[in-house]
């Protein structure tokens, strides 16, 4: 009996152990993905977190409007509904049944709720509009004085985006009706990079490394390239001129791959500043969970490789810096590009 009972203590500690193991793809999709709270600090085993609204709409339990906390981390139910970490529905809400089982038909409610991005989207948006009203009314009271304040700080990179990125790549006569667009996403994304650098709240929201955000800004470019587009934009895709004509007839390979173009342009858009952003965020999070991964198996390898894992975690914070920027940029400048190309006149 006694050797049972020890055999089970055995078990149940290895058990513990395994449950307490640092899981490296968990910590790190963790922080890169989105959530219903918005985690702050875990001290032990108690996790302190902003909760964020739930807005959910079923058939059943109509609309019900509640904060996260209610469902303590996800680990109780809330009104029938539960929201799931483990499984097929994981990171989603789904609704429960009178049973409390999961439902078998249409188990996802209609799921309007602010999550972590969504609300970094709102306080950056907040923030973009502060920055250009200020600006605006500064510019009211008279061109002819010198830029004070916000509008020091910001014009050269309002006229540098004028001068150096639209003027060039759309033309004097149309560049200056694409001008608010430009202007807006290049700071939509530059300064949710920026906040995603920042460890604490508001910052450390993965915002441009979440694909279905980049989409949305791919789609806004694709769809005013689209509406802007020319009778001479139209024909050079249709109808490609200096091209062979056994490469449009009776085969039109060309006005084929030119169409194709029009669609994977903006594809192009959205995977480039996902992957770029996503993988900075990733990279930095590896290093910082290098220290765990060490401290398993040794607290002074752990100690040790904290010295290397922050140093290099500190230089690609750096980096990411000029990241942030550069990608802006990119995706600004190829949006103006695209709509240079939608507005060129025949010569």
């Amino acid at each position: 009996m006694g050797s049972t009972e020890e055999k089970r203590d055995s078990l149940s500690t290895s058990e513990e152990g395994k449950k307490e193991k640092f899981n490296t793809v968990e910590f790190i999709f963790e922080h890169i993905g989105d959530s219903y709270e918005w985690h702050i600090v875990t001290i032990g085993h108690n996790h302190i977190a902003i909760p964020l609204p739930i807005i959910l709409y079923s058939e059943q339990k109509g609309l019900n409007i509640f904060l996260s906390s209610k469902f303590h981390h996800g680990k109780e139910p809330y009104r029938g509904f539960k929201w799931e970490h483990e499984g097929k529905y994981k990171g989603k809400i789904v609704e429960l049944g009178s049973n409390g089982e999961v439902l078998e038909e249409n188990p996802l409610p209609y799921n309007f709720s602010i999550t972590k991005l969504v609300l970094s989207i709102f306080i950056a948006s907040i923030l973009i509009c502060w920055i250009f009203i200020s600006i605006g009314r500064k510019y009211k009271k008279g061109f002819d004085k010198a830029p004070t304040g916000m509008q020091n700080l910001f014009e050269p990179i309002i006229l540098f985006i004028k001068d150096d990125i639209a003027i060039p790549s759309i033309g004097e006569k149309h560049y200056a009706r694409f001008m608010p667009f430009l202007l807006t996403v290049f700071f939509f994304i530059w300064i949710n990079n920026m906040m995603g650098l920042i460890p604490i709240f508001p910052g450390g929201a993965n915002v441009t490394g979440n694909i279905a955000v980049t989409m949305v800004l791919a789609l806004f470019t694709f769809v005013i390239t689209t509406i802007n587009g020319n009778k001479h934009y139209w024909k050079e895709i249709i109808n490609a001129p200096g091209v062979p004509w056994f490469l449009k007839f009776p085969i039109p390979i060309m006005p084929v791959v030119e169409l194709t173009g029009v669609f994977t342009k903006p594809i192009v858009l959205m995977i480039r500043l996902f992957a770029n952003i996503l993988a900075g965020h990733m990279v930095a999070i590896v290093f910082f969970s290098l220290i765990f991964i060490f401290g398993a198996l040794n607290m002074w390898a752990g100690y040790g490789i904290s010295i290397i894992s922050v140093s290099f975690a500190f230089f690609m914070t750096l980096l990411e810096l000029l990241v942030a920027l550069i990608q802006a940029y990119v995706f600004t400048l190829l949006s103006a590009i695209y709509f240079g190309m939608a507005t060129a006149e025949h010569h």
